[in-house]
C-alpha cells in the first residue's frame, strides 16, 4: 500500500513540477515587464483611471516599445540617432567597457548573419575520452588566426543545469564533430541533465520495415 500511494505521488510530481516551473516563469516574467508601467505619469496607470490593475499590461507595453523602436530604427534619422546615441555611451570611462561588451554579444546572438547558437558540437571535455555537448559561436579573428595552427573554431560549452554560465574555447575544427540535432535540442538535453533526449528521426530503412504482425491465439 504504501509502495503504492509513492509511486502515485512521485507520478503526480512529474506532471505537476514542470506546470508549476512554467507558471512560476511566466508570473515572474509578467510581473516583472509590468513594472514598466512605472515610467508612466501615475495619473494614467490603469489603477487611477480604472480603479484596478490589469495584470500583463507591462508585456503589452514592453512590446509596443520594442516595435516602436525597431520601426523607427530602420530609417535614416532613427539610424542617426542611435549612431549618436552609441558614440555618447562609448566616451562615458565605465558605461563603455559594459555597454561595448554587451552590445558585440548581442549583436552576435540575434544578428540574422551570425553563427551563434546555430550548430550542436559533440566534443571532448573536460578531459580525453569524457564527451559533453557544446555549441559553435564563431571563428576565431584578429591576432588569434596568426597565433593558433590550423582551422580552429569558437565553441561554448554551458554548465547543466543552468546553461547562462560555462566555458568559451578555442577548439581545432578537426575536435568537433557537428550534430544532427537542433540547438533546441540540445539546449533542452543539456538542461534535464540528459534525462530529456533529443528525438531520433526514423531510418529510411526502419520506415519500410513492415510491421509485425499479431500472433492468433488458438
Amino acid at each position: 500500500m504504501v509502495q503504492h500511494l509513492r509511486r502515485y505521488l512521485v507520478t503526480g510530481l512529474i506532471l505537476w513540477v514542470p506546470i508549476g516551473i512554467t507558471i512560476w516563469v511566466l508570473t515572474l516574467i509578467v510581473s516583472t515587464l509590468d513594472k514598466t508601467l512605472l515610467l508612466i505619469p501615475e495619473q494614467y496607470r490603469p489603477e487611477t483611471v480604472l480603479g484596478f490593475a490589469i495584470p500583463g499590461l507591462g508585456v503589452l507595453l514592453t512590446l509596443v516599445v520594442l516595435l516602436i523602436t525597431g520601426i523607427a530604427a530602420r530609417n535614416f534619422i532613427g539610424q542617426q540617432l542611435i549612431k549618436g546615441w552609441d558614440r555618447i555611451l562609448r566616451r562615458i570611462p565605465v558605461v563603455k567597457s559594459i555597454y561595448s561588451g554587451v552590445k558585440q554579444v548581442s549583436d552576435t546572438l540575434f544578428s540574422d548573419s551570425g553563427l551563434a547558437f546555430r550548430k550542436a558540437l559533440l566534443i571532448e571535455f573536460p578531459h580525453q575520452g569524457s564527451y559533453t555537448i557544446a555549441f559553435m559561436t564563431g571563428t576565431p579573428s584578429g591576432e588569434l588566426v596568426t597565433r593558433l595552427p590550423g582551422e580552429h573554431v569558437s565553441v561554448y560549452v554551458p554548465t547543466t543545469p543552468n546553461p547562462t554560465s560555462g566555458y568559451f574555447l578555442l577548439l581545432p575544427k578537426s575536435r568537433t564533430q557537428e550534430l544532427d540535432m537542433s540547438v533546441d535540442d540540445a539546449l533542452k538535453y543539456i538542461v534535464s541533465m540528459g534525462v530529456v533526449g533529443p528525438a531520433v528521426a526514423p531510418t529510411a530503412a526502419a520506415l519500410l520495415e513492415p510491421l509485425p504482425r499479431p500472433s492468433i491465439r488458438n
